[in-house]
């Protein structure tokens, strides 16, 4: 259910970046393919003024929509994340996809009330409601993952984004044909949200101790497993030395590159097929959502591959995770330098930008679960803060594309693909000097107050010898 609460958040999310290239007015394209657009199946759409229709946002404008959502989206992180340790993700989570279902249903009657503004007051509402998701994911995780199968469950769960990307992308594209409406995927996907939250609420429990249906043996195995690293939950966050923790921050470097690249695809790849390569919607829909498939299957692999290394101790967590994380950022950074490279010959483009989002995934099993090792306690406040603040980019990277592209040709999206791979190199450097995958001393309390304890039996002890 986990696994589904990303899917259907995703799919919510990325439905719009395909069908925004139906909403947008598109004009009949230009003949000098040598400027850098290429000849394509839009060509015969368009290319009667007649058939021209939709709404005259340019490239800036359709940015600014497109990144709206994360401004809702990093706000909700952290409270999302508190809400989820003091009193469990359930209702954290579900209520957060709930919200954005309801949002979603109401897109098509908010951009035919107020045009592109309304769209993006929606969207940064939808983005309100989503920010929870990672967060309370990341505390329910704390609760059921023991260590050593933290790489397979976390990729798992985080790659149910892929499959909210596969089915956004996908099914976007062949409910606008069919239907010949964009407004469509919305009530599609809106409708599956709700219908989640209804599972969800009935089926899911914040922690193995609340469910009512669990065996007693695997309720064992879990306090076993977990009994060691999720101590009892400390009175207070421990503000200063999570902030002033390097581990953690070398985390939120990495998670800034993972999170630029990966919007820079999830947000525009649909935009540089239809804009650059000239696809059909379809065709588009298509291609867009082969990646995604890539990467969820990666994802999981990679994830194996991972908890293989840590449980045979050919790798320390803290490898592993550098490792991973390493495959991740400069694989998919090439492969786009690659792609931008190959001009209109569409197979090569498709193959490369699967093969990039394919090794994206070793992200998961990478930095994506290393909040988990850094603090099991705290694990949806440190999902927050990172998740949040990565997810400043999601504002940049959309709007970015949006300036840097005003005409859609090859040259200007080289630009663009050069700058995510600098991106991806500086973030992952710092990762790798200074990321860990120890549990850090400030996860819990219990180690002071064990440590009071041995001072103050030391003590008595040197009394007792002394009154002797």
């Amino acid at each position: 259910m986990g696994f589904l609460a990303v899917a259907n958040a995703y799919t919510m999310r990325v439905c719009l970046n395909i069908a925004i290239t139906q909403m947008v007015r598109r004009h009949a394209p230009s003949q000098a393919y040598e400027d850098g657009s290429c000849p394509g199946d839009l060509d015969e759409v368009v290319a009667d003024p007649t058939e021209i229709s939709g709404y005259n946002w340019d490239e800036e404008t359709q940015g600014i929509i497109l990144s709206a959502f994360y401004y809702g989206y990093i706000v909700t992180h952290l409270p999302g994340g508190m809400l989820a340790e003091r009193f469990g993700g359930k209702y954290s989570l579900g209520f957060g996809v709930l919200s954005t279902a309801v949002f979603t249903l109401l897109t098509p009657w908010a951009v035919s009330l107020g045009g592109a503004t309304g769209l993006i007051i929606l969207r940064v509402l939808e983005g309100l409601g989503e920010g929870t998701t990672f967060p309370a994911l990341n505390a329910m995780l704390a609760r059921w993952a023991p260590v050593s199968e933290r790489g397979r469950m976390g990729s798992l769960v985080f790659g149910g984004a892929q499959i909210g990307n596969i089915a956004g992308t996908y099914f976007s594209g062949l409910v606008i044909k069919e239907t010949g409406e964009w407004q469509s995927v919305f009530y599609l996907f809106g409708s599956i949200g709700i219908l989640w939250f209804i599972l969800w609420a009935i089926l899911c429990y914040n922690d193995p101790e609340s469910h009512p249906y669990i065996s007693d043996k695997e309720k064992k195995y879990l306090e076993e497993a977990l009994g060691r690293h999720h101590n009892s939950q400390p009175s207070s966050i421990p503000w200063k030395a999570i902030f002033m923790s390097v581990p953690l921050w070398a985390l939120v470097c990495a998670q800034i590159g993972h999170d630029y690249g990966y919007f820079t695809m999830v947000t525009d790849l649909p935009k540089y097929m239809t804009g650059v390569l000239k696809f059909d919607i379809h065709r588009t829909g298509t291609l867009a959502a082969l990646p995604y498939a890539v990467m969820w299957i990666s994802s999981i692999l990679f994830g194996w591959i991972c908890d293989k290394i840590v449980k045979k101790q050919w790798m320390t967590v803290t490898n592993a995770r550098k490792t991973f994380t390493t495959i991740a950022s400069v694989g998919p950074g090439i492969c786009m330098i690659l792609a931008s490279y190959s001009g209109c010959n569409t197979e090569a483009v498709v193959i490369l930008f699967t093969a990039s989002m394919g090794l994206m995934g070793a992200f998961y099993p990478g930095m994506k679960v290393n909040a988990l090792d850094l603090s099991s306690n705290f694990a949806g406040t440190i999902m927050a803060i990172v998740n949040g603040i990565g997810a400043i980019t999601g504002i940049i990277a959309p709007y970015l594309v949006g300036l840097l592209t005003p005409d859609s040709t090859l040259t200007q999206w080289r630009l663009v693909f050069w700058i995510t791979l600098a991106v991806f190199i500086v973030t992952n450097l710092v990762f790798v000097a200074w990321a860990s995958g120890d549990e850090q001393w400030w996860n819990s309390s219990s180690q002071d107050a064990k440590k009071q304890e041995v001072e103050a039996a030391t003590n008595q002890s040197i009394n007792n010898e002394v009154k002797l």
